[in-house]
């Protein structure tokens, strides 16, 4: 006569068998993650810039605005440039043919972004002081403030700015994200933390596409012939991100981004981190952002 089975080889093959089922379970399951569509882009230049760096871009019914980026200071060393005779950085109203029609001169600092809205130019500074200058259309400086959730003196850097319905966003660096701020009480309301992934851990302009923000993307990189641009979609409402864009090779480098005609505009500072200056052949040129 065999010996029973005793309680304890009971349960642990009971356990044994539980286990295996689930791994079978789990081999058969299909993957949850969706996937996120990706596409293609080009470029095409339209025209160059007032004579400077341009590193934003804003679009009215009056035209372009361009945001003008100098470096100062420590940045001029560090880039080998001389520093500047004047340290007032521009806001110049372009038609859609170059033409200069409008400057409005700011204090802002190596801007790296820009918005227009409410009357206003609004103006991101990349270096000290810092924040975001509020400027009316006579050069009037309206208000000067630190980037919210950081410290009062030093809210971090700026690469990118956008109005829509009465707010501002703002591609805030230190945070890591896109930040919805009320203009007039200054009180942040929404963060987009910005999608990153291996090749895409550098972050710049944003524009608004009916209810979504495009993003500027890119890898770290040493020159042009190294830089990987491209470009992400988030859902304004929740932060999803919708999809994922890829500049085919020789494009231009992308910083500032708007919206125009349900075309993304975009400009090429000719100043990159990293990167020789002026190493981009189209430093210098607004240029447009067609799918393919």
């Amino acid at each position: 006569m065999e010996n029973p089975i005793t309680k304890r080889e009971f349960l642990t093959a009971g356990v044994s068998l539980a286990l295996a089922r689930g791994r079978a379970a789990f081999a058969q399951a299909p993957a949850t993650t969706p996937q996120i569509p990706s596409r293609k882009a080009k470029t095409t230049k339209l025209f160059r810039s007032p004579e400077g760096y341009p590193n934003g871009i804003a679009v009215t019914p009056e035209g372009l605005w361009i945001g003008e980026q100098k470096l100062s200071g420590p940045q001029a060393v560090a880039y080998h440039m001389p520093e500047p005779k004047s340290l007032s950085e521009q806001a110049w109203l372009v038609d859609w043919e170059g033409k200069l029609l409008k400057t409005v001169t700011t204090p802002s600092r190596n801007t790296s972004g820009m918005a227009v809205g409410g009357g206003y130019v609004w103006m991101c500074a990349n270096a000290p002081p810092e924040g975001v200058f509020q400027v009316d259309m006579n050069s009037r400086v309206v208000s000067h403030r630190q980037i919210p959730l950081g410290p009062a003196d030093n809210g971090g850097g700026c690469h990118g700015a956008l109005w829509n319905d009465g707010k501002l966003w703002i591609a805030a660096l230190r945070l890591r994200g896109i930040l919805r701020v009320d203009p007039t009480t200054w009180q942040p309301e929404f963060l987009i933390p910005v999608y990153e992934a291996p090749g895409r851990n550098r972050v710049h302009g944003i524009a608004w596409d009916n209810g979504a923000i495009w993003q500027v993307t890119g890898n770290d990189s040493k020159n042009y012939a190294e830089g990987r641009p491209g470009l992400a979609k988030y859902d304004a409402a929740t932060g999803k991100l919708l999809e994922t864009v890829d500049f085919v090779p020789n494009s231009m480098d992308p910083h500032g981004l708007a919206m125009h005609n349900g075309t993304l505009i975009s400009c090429d500072a000719g100043i990159h981190p990293g990167w020789p200056n002026n190493d981009s052949p189209t430093s210098g040129w607004i240029f447009r952002i067609d799918f393919i």
